[in-house]
C-alpha cells in the first residue's frame, strides 16, 4: 500500500514538473513576449534559482543529493552562458535547472514518505511484540497459579495422611458363648408323674476393646 502511494506521488510530481517546465518554456520562447532574449534569460535564471533554493530548503540535499547537485550545476551553467552572451543556451540551462529541482523535490518527498511508512511499520511491529509479551506473561502467571494450587493440594493431602497415621486405632472384638439347650428331667411314681424343666443358663457375651497407638 505504501509503495503504491509513493509511486503515485512520484508520477504526479513528474507530471506537474513537466507541465511547469513546458509552461515556462512557452512563456519564455513565446513571440508575444515583448522582452528581449536577454530579459527572458534573466527571468529563466531567476525562476530556476528560486526553485533550486526551495528544493534545498526542503532537504533535498540529503534526500535527493544527485538531483539537487545537478540542478545547482545547471543553474551555474545558465549564468555562465548568459555572461558569455549565449542567451538561448542560458535559457535552456535555466529551464533544465528548474526541472531538476522539481525532480529533487519529488524524490525527497518519496524518501520522506518511505521513512514515515517504515516508522509506522516499526511502531506496529513493536505493538505486536508488546502484545505477544503480555500474552506470554499472562500464560506464565496462569501456569504459576496452577502450580501453586497443585502444591497446596498436595500439602493438604500429606497433612491429612499424617493426621490419619497419628490417630489411635480402636479394635473391638465381640465374643459370644452359647450355652447348651435346656435339659428335660422326668420322675415317675406310682401315684403321680411329675415333669420338671430346668431353666437354661443364659448365654454369655464378652466384648473386648483394644486401642492401638500408632508410632509418631
Amino acid at each position: 500500500m505504501h509503495k503504491f502511494t509513493i509511486a503515485a506521488s512520484a508520477r504526479k510530481t513528474t507530471f506537474v514538473t513537466l507541465l511547469a517546465t513546458s509552461a515556462m518554456a512557452l512563456a519564455i520562447t513565446s513571440p508575444a513576449q515583448a522582452a528581449s532574449k536577454t530579459d527572458r534569460a534573466h527571468e529563466a535564471i531567476a525562476a530556476a534559482e528560486a526553485k533550486v533554493h526551495t528544493a534545498e530548503s526542503m532537504g533535498t540535499g540529503a534526500q535527493a543529493p544527485r538531483e539537487t547537485a545537478e540542478a545547482r550545476a545547471a543553474l551555474s551553467t545558465a549564468k555562465e552562458d548568459l555572461a558569455a552572451g549565449h542567451k538561448s543556451a542560458s535559457i535552456d540551462d535555466a529551464i533544465r535547472a528548474s526541472a531538476l529541482a522539481d525532480t529533487a523535490i519529488g524524490r525527497s518527498q518519496q524518501n520522506k514518505d518511505a521513512s514515515v511508512a517504515a516508522a509506522q511499520d516499526n511502531v506496529a511491529s513493536a505493538r505486536d511484540q508488546a502484545a505477544t509479551a503480555q500474552q506470554q506473561a499472562a500464560e506464565a502467571n496462569a501456569r504459576a497459579q496452577n502450580a501453586q494450587q497443585a502444591a497446596a493440594s498436595s500439602a493438604a493431602d500429606a497433612a491429612a495422611a499424617r493426621n490419619a497415621a497419628a490417630a489411635p486405632q480402636v479394635t473391638t472384638v465381640t465374643t459370644q458363648q452359647q450355652t447348651s439347650a435346656p435339659r428335660r428331667t422326668t420322675t415317675t411314681h406310682v401315684t403321680r408323674r411329675t415333669t420338671t424343666v430346668a431353666p437354661a443358663p443364659t448365654g454369655q457375651v464378652t466384648t473386648t476393646t483394644q486401642v492401638t497407638q500408632q508410632p509418631q
